[in-house]
C-alpha cells in the first residue's frame, strides 16, 4: 500500500469525526449538511440544498455540489442519513472516538467515512481537473421517498450530467479494496391479507379460520423456483419476513391473517411481475386473498466499461488487491443512478454497518482518499 500521509489539506478523520458528531437519522435535515456544505464552498463548489417531503417520510434534504472543470464529468452520489443506533453501544452513538486505530461512531462506515473521503480527494485535486459533482441524500435508509430520484430531477432541471458515477456504499468485505459492486438485485415487497371471520374456537363452524388459508398460501409459494442464477447474478429469491394475525387470545379465531414478504430478484424478472405472479399464486388458492406490492428497485448491471476498470485500477495501484466485481447484497440509490451513466460502488468494509460499535479502520480512510483521488485524476 503506497504511503498515506500528505495526502490533501483535509484531514479525513477529522471530517468523518465531525459528521458522525452530527445525529442524522433518517430522514435527515440540517446540521450535518451545514458541515458539508463549509468544506464544498471552501474548495470552490456551487451548492444547491433543498428539503422536500412531509412526515412520516419526510421532510428530506438533498444537496447537489457541482465544481466546474475541463474535461469529463465525475459525480460521486451518497447518503448522510443514517439508522437509528441501539442501545448497548461502547460509547455514544454520535460521539466519535479512536482506539486501536479505529474511529467508532454511527455513520462511520454507512457511509459518512466515505462521503469525509471523497471531500478530502476533491481537495487535493487541481479545480481545473476536470468537473466533480456531489449527489448527497437524507433519504437512502429510508423509503427514498424524497431523496435521490429528486436529486435526478434536480440535475435535469440544471443541466448536470455525469460522465460516470461512483457511489461510496460499503462495499468490502474482509479489507478495504476486496469488492466493488457493479450492480444490485431488485427489490419487492409483497403484502399478502386473508380474511375471516372471528369466532371462538370451540365453535369453529361458526367462524372462518384465516390461518390454515394463509398457511396454504405460503405453501404454494415456498415451492417456486424463480431461477437459478443469470450472468453476474445469484438465483432470485423469495423470503417471508413477517406472518401475523394480531390476535391477543388463545381461544378466538382471528378475522385475518397477514403475511409480508421480500423478493429479491436478478435481471431475468421484473418487479410488477413478480408482485403480480404471488397474486396469482395466492388467488389460486384462496380466490378471497388480497395481495399488493411495491417494487423499491429493478435488478441492473454495469456492463464491461473503462469505468469499471479505472476505480478497479485505483484499488489495485493503493492497496494491491484486485477487486471482486460484484451484484451481490442489498439495494442502493445506484438502483435510481445507473439510468444517468456507468456506475460503481466503493467503500469500506461493511462488517459493522447498521451494527452497534459501528467502526472504520483509520488506515482504510486515508486509503479511500487516496483510492479516489486516483479516480478522480483519471
Amino acid at each position: 500500500m503506497e504511503p498515506m500521509a500528505s495526502l490533501s489539506p483535509i484531514d479525513v478523520v477529522d471530517l468523518t469525526s465531525r459528521l458522525i458528531a452530527v445525529p442524522s437519522v433518517t430522514p435527515a435535515t440540517g446540521s450535518v449538511f451545514d458541515v458539508v456544505e463549509a468544506e464544498l464552498a471552501a474548495l470552490g463548489f456551487t451548492v444547491e440544498r433543498f428539503v422536500e417531503g412531509e412526515a412520516p417520510d419526510g421532510p428530506v434534504e438533498n444537496l447537489l455540489a457541482v465544481r466546474e472543470g475541463a474535461g469529463r464529468h465525475i459525480a460521486f452520489a451518497g447518503h448522510l442519513d443514517v439508522v437509528p443506533p441501539g442501545d448497548g453501544w461502547t460509547g455514544g452513538a454520535f460521539e466519535p472516538r479512536i482506539a486501536g486505530g479505529i474511529l467508532y461512531g454511527r455513520g462511520a462506515t454507512d457511509m459518512k467515512g466515505s462521503i469525509a473521503a471523497w471531500i478530502a480527494a476533491a481537495a487535493a485535486v487541481p479545480a481545473d481537473a476536470g468537473t466533480l459533482s456531489l449527489l448527497l441524500t437524507g433519504d437512502e435508509e429510508g423509503p427514498a421517498t424524497w431523496g435521490t430520484k429528486l436529486l435526478m430531477q434536480r440535475m435535469a432541471e440544471r443541466g448536470v450530467a455525469p460522465d460516470a458515477i461512483l457511489v461510496g456504499e460499503p462495499t468490502s468485505v474482509a479489507r478495504l479494496g476486496d469488492m466493488v459492486k457493479i450492480g444490485r438485485r431488485g427489490s419487492c415487497i409483497v403484502w399478502i391479507d386473508v380474511p375471516g371471520r372471528e369466532g371462538h374456537v370451540a365453535y369453529p363452524h361458526l367462524a372462518d379460520n384465516p390461518i390454515p388459508k394463509l398457511v396454504r398460501i405460503l405453501s404454494a409459494i415456498d415451492g417456486i423456483t424463480l431461477d437459478e442464477g443469470s450472468e453476474g447474478f445469484q438465483a432470485s429469491n423469495i423470503e417471508p419476513t413477517t406472518v401475523d394475525v394480531g390476535n391477543p387470545a388463545g381461544n378466538v379465531i382471528p378475522a385475518k391473517a397477514s403475511a409480508r414478504l421480500s423478493i429479491r430478484f436478478n435481471d431475468l424478472h421484473r418487479g410488477e411481475d413478480l408482485g403480480a405472479m404471488i397474486a396469482r399464486v395466492a388467488k389460486a388458492e384462496v380466490p378471497e386473498a388480497e395481495v399488493r406490492w411495491t417494487v423499491y428497485g429493478e435488478a441492473f448491471r454495469t456492463r464491461p466499461s473503462p469505468w469499471v476498470d479505472e476505480v478497479a485500477a485505483a484499488i489495485h495501484a493503493v492497496t494491491g488487491i484486485e477487486p471482486e466485481r460484484s451484484t451481490t447484497g442489498g439495494t442502493s440509490d445506484a438502483r435510481f443512478l445507473h439510468v444517468l451513466a456507468p456506475i460503481v460502488e466503493f467503500g469500506p468494509p461493511n462488517a459493522t454497518m447498521h451494527k452497534r460499535d459501528e467502526a472504520v479502520a483509520v488506515d482504510d480512510l486515508h486509503a479511500l482518499v487516496a483510492i479516489y483521488r486516483r479516480v478522480i485524476e483519471g
